[in-house]
């Protein structure tokens, strides 16, 4: 095998290729280049394809759940974290797999192949083409839909949970003892292919689902955002497969959580069977397994358990990290994505995360660690996951004040016994209204429109128009629960009204904007608007709601028997509502009046940016240190077991999602923030109290201990075994 170190100056003037085909060359046993296994390559580029797959398709998941099936934020929000949680169980499960039955070649590919499946049955499952429509596009029977979804993310779940403790490990497997410096690059370069795929993915696949597609209808191409995952899935599994015969492939030794978990039932099974006081009483509870099991083991169980036993307050944290991908994208929606050049989709504010990670990581270990060292501040790896709890829950005070923010903007629609109407003037005069019999009054000027008024159904009777010399009083017949436009209009014999049902009951969805058009001509036109034609259109006739992208200007074209004006519209924002009134059409030009029925999104997606900010300064010093204490801590042979602990919490922090918001019946989406933030810091202080009690250990240095216990038995088999005092204070 060439060693590149050795030969340096002629690399620099060869390709790429050429020095690994060189590497290859020079070794049949073992292909390399630039001093690592050829086939780690194969496994990066997997999890590269791997990891934007599953990002992806996360990224819009949430409001496929909203406005595809037409669940509600609640139960899509419960979905989505029931989803997450899976994902994080099944690891477990492909853990045991690999290590005790396939191995984890096998595994990887036949949990890949389920992977794949499920992400093309999700891309099938949101063909909105599969059933029957309504008008508006929606499916007339979702139950299609649904049942393809759940089968897709339980596979999508099994698949992407039972590969996770499985392809990293694998990859490790295929260095040599003597390449500890190019193993640890390795993991180096694997963590880079993930934070690649996951930026990347969550950058692309909103766009897709942006786009319109669709036979029946256009609307959002989901199955295009949930297509390209299933297609980089199935390339992930296509690269991995092709790298096989140069795999090194471990045969499994059995799962060392199985022993573990057997070692710790025989204490408490042993414990219990031996309650009677004649039993002399034992260091330590799993000591009453010393019959069964070596000390060996039974000293690394204590180990592990002591991490184990911190774990516990620490699902809190990720039952608010995780809501980034739920709560936080719909809060989105009902906010401003324009950012000048360029408009940014709800879902993609979730890129925020992981280019701040990028950013972050680095700027932490190499300027703040070192900072506080300087201050002589004993930052413990436990008081840096106890920060990181903390900032966690500022972030969630930051979004509430957000929310808080949003929903002054939101429109207040009537209540079931409310009715809210609204005045448009189509003449020239002004026009007095009166409402009885509360007697209120307002005045509306030429071409002008007033803001809703609420007021009792069952108190208002009628309404008195006067306008010029006209006098006009209108019975008001309105159903609870609605909204109304009268437009009125004073002509040479009289006023004109006419009573408008505003069918909108809520705030347009995805930032769009609702747009109708209200004929004021004194003769019948046909009105287009972009892509959608309104129809022909009567003398003070309304057209029906049409939806719009938010954010653009769009070409009205307004044709009549004798000729055709245009106008193009006025940028309209995001997520409002307008009545746009055709006053004339004279000179091929329209001369068009806008009256807001909904007012736009006003609060932007970049206040969103404090709060991501914060979140990922906790998830710095939360995650990346609580891994590397765990492994710390634990025995060399023990990882795995401490990895599925670490995944565990994420599953159980995403089950406490669903039960505290099930649980707290809040209305208010900001009181729910603030709920999560003070049960995070109550969790937080409990840490705190478990960490200052914590006692740190050397796993090596008690390992060389027991290994020296051990040769000393071997030597002299009557020596009795002596409890090593780093052991018995454990």
């Amino acid at each position: 095998m060439v060693d590149p170190s050795s030969s340096r100056e002629h690399a620099r003037t060869r390709s790429f290729p050429e020095i690994c085909l060189k590497e290859m060359c020079s070794s049949q046993l073992e292909p390399s280049c630039f001093g690592y296994p050829f086939s780690i390559f194969f496994i990066v580029i997997n999890e590269f394809c791997e990891r934007f797959s599953y990002y992806g398709m996360r990224a819009v998941l949430v409001l496929y759940f909203k406005y595809f099936l037409r669940w509600d934020d609640n139960f899509s929000t419960a979905i989505y974290h029931t989803f997450v949680a899976l994902c994080y169980l099944t690891p477990i499960l492909g853990a045991l797999i690999a290590d005790s039955w396939l191995g984890k070649f096998k595994t990887i590919v036949s949990l890949s192949i389920v992977y794949t499946v499920g992400q093309a049955v999700m891309a099938v499952s949101s063909i909105n083409d599969l059933t029957d429509h309504n008008t508006d596009g929606t499916p007339d029977s979702i139950v299609t839909h649904v049942a393809l979804s759940m089968t897709g993310l339980i596979l999508i779940a099994l698949g992407t949970g039972g590969i996770k403790p499985c392809v990293s490990a694998f990859g490790g497997d295929q260095f040599e003892d003597h390449q500890e410096k190019q193993r640890s690059r390795f993991f180096s370069i694997f963590y880079l292919a993930i934070n690649a795929g996951s930026l990347l993915s969550t950058v692309i696949t909103p766009i897709l689902r942006a786009q319109q597609c669709g036979i029946h209808s256009k609307q959002q191409c989901y199955p295009l955002a949930f297509g390209v995952p299933a297609a980089l899935m199935a390339v992930s599994l296509i690269v991995f497969m092709i790298g096989s015969g140069m795999y090194k492939k471990v045969q499994p030794q059995g799962n060392i959580m199985v022993q573990v978990c057997k070692c710790i039932g025989f204490a408490i099974k042993n414990r219990f069977r031996h309650r009677s006081k004649e039993y002399p009483k034992r260091e330590h509870w799993l000591d009453w397994a010393s019959e069964k099991y070596s000390k060996r083991l039974i000293t690394q169980t204590r180990m592990v358990l002591k991490v184990l036993f911190l774990y516990i307050p620490l699902p809190m944290f990720w039952a608010l990290f995780d809501q980034q991908g739920s709560r936080w994208t719909l809060q989105a929606t009902t906010m401003d994505g324009n950012f000048g050049a360029i408009q940014i989709q709800p879902d993609q504010m979730q890129t925020v995360n992981p280019i701040l990670i990028v950013i972050m990581v680095p700027v932490v270990d190499a300027v703040v660690y070192p900072l506080i060292r300087k201050c002589k501040i004993n930052f413990t790896p436990l008081r840096k996951m106890t920060v990181g709890m903390f900032l966690a829950g500022l972030a969630f005070i930051a979004a509430a004040l957000v929310q808080l923010q949003i929903d002054k903007t939101l429109p207040v629609f009537p209540a079931a016994g409310q009715s809210q109407i609204k005045i448009i003037n189509l003449g020239a005069d002004n026009a007095r209204v009166t409402f009885v019999p509360q007697n209120f009054n307002v005045s509306v000027e030429p071409l002008q429109g007033t803001d809703y008024w609420t007021f009792e159904t069952s108190q208002l009777q009628s309404v008195t128009v006067t306008s010029g010399s006209n006098n006009e009083t209108l019975n008001v017949a309105s159903a609870g629960g609605n909204r109304y436009t009268l437009t009125v209009k004073n002509t040479m014999s009289g006023i004109s009204t006419q009573w408008l049902l505003d069918n909108v009951t809520s705030k347009p969805e995805e930032g769009k904007n609702l747009i109708r058009f209200i004929n004021n001509l004194p003769w019948t036109v046909n009105v287009t608007m972009g892509d959608a034609d309104f129809g022909e259109l009567i003398p003070l006739s309304a057209s029906n709601y049409g939806v719009f992208s938010g954010g653009r200007a769009d070409k009205i074209v307004v044709s009549t028997n004798v000729t055709n004006c245009t106008a193009t519209s006025n940028s309209l924002g995001f997520g409002g509502a307008y009545t746009i009134i055709i006053n004339e059409c004279s000179g091929n030009v329209a001369a068009l009046n806008y009256s807001q029925d909904i007012p736009p999104n006003t609060v932007h997606m970049a206040w969103q940016i404090p709060q991501y900010f914060i979140m990922t300064c906790g998830e710095v010093v939360f995650s990346v240190t609580g891994l590397e204490f765990s492994y710390s801590q634990a025995p060399s042979n023990m990882k795995s077991v401490l990895q599925a602990g670490w995944l565990l919490t994420v599953a159980v922090g995403n089950i406490i999602v669903l039960i505290v918001a099930g649980a707290s019946k809040l209305s208010q989406q900001w009181a729910e923030y603030v709920l999560f933030a003070a049960l995070l810091f109550a969790v937080c202080i409990i840490f705190s109290v478990m960490a200052y009690f914590y006692t740190y250990i050397d796993p090596n240095e008690i390992e060389a201990q027991l290994d020296e216990e051990e040769k000393q038995a071997k030597k002299d088999p009557d020596v009795h075994e002596k409890e090593v005092e780093a052991v018995s204070q454990m």
